[in-house]
């Protein structure tokens, strides 16, 4: 079964940690993707953090990275910000409000950008617009690195991932599980070439790009 965004309190009120369910059953093969993908260190922008528990898990894991985690959702920063201080990590930065169709992201040129189950939750404009910045954002030879479930060559590739996409119209119209062939082509005109794509549980995958290095 695709994994549905259920969010929760991981604990009563005040606590605003918020925990996110798939995120116990993901991080661990996405961390498997990231640790042959990814240099040995580097600066790593998250899109779409969530509530937050990628971020300290994937820079606890990789301690040489620093982790900027961002999200469009003002109410998830507080979020974000409690499990950065429950981890006590030094290598996380403080969480920043982004909606990547602005122009100008306010953040520096960086190895890596992280999007998990973002473009299946947001407009199809969100796509080219995340493409967009990570060509202008990411270093020579810079990983973009992509997850979620994906259709390839128009057709879903299980019958869940069909009925997840029916779920997602029903939440919102402009909700949908893109079709890989549409993403790479967007991807590939803004010099991001398409490195290798994993299969991952629960139908999804790892959608590896990185930013074509410049020629001498």
């Amino acid at each position: 079964m695709p994994e549905r965004s259920l969010i929760r309190n991981v604990m009563t009120s005040p606590d605003p940690r918020r925990h996110a369910p798939a995120t116990a059953r993901n991080r661990e093969p996405i961390l498997d993707v990231l640790r042959r993908v990814l240099p040995e260190a580097g600066h790593a922008l998250e899109i779409g953090s969530g509530t937050g528990e990628h971020a300290v898990f994937f820079a606890q894991a990789l301690p040489a990275w620093q982790w900027t985690p961002t999200e469009a959702d003002p109410d998830a920063l507080a979020s974000i910000q409690a499990w950065i201080a429950a981890s006590g990590l030094t290598n996380v930065d403080p969480p920043r409000l982004l909606d990547v169709q602005a122009a100008d992201w306010g953040v520096p040129p960086v190895d890596a950008i992280l999007a998990c189950n973002v473009i299946h939750y947001a407009p199809w404009a969100t796509t080219p617009a995340l493409l967009e910045g990570a060509a202008r954002l990411l270093r020579p030879g810079g990983v973009l690195y992509l997850y979620g479930p994906y259709r390839r060559g128009g057709q879903h590739t299980a019958p869940s991932n069909a009925e997840f996409d029916v779920w997602l119209k029903q939440r919102n119209p402009v909700f949908a599980v893109r079709d890989l062939d549409e993403v790479q082509a967007e991807a590939e005109a803004r010099g991001l070439v398409l490195c290798e794509v994993v299969e991952m549980p629960a139908n999804n995958l790892s959608v590896v790009f990185r930013k074509a290095a410049m020629t001498p």
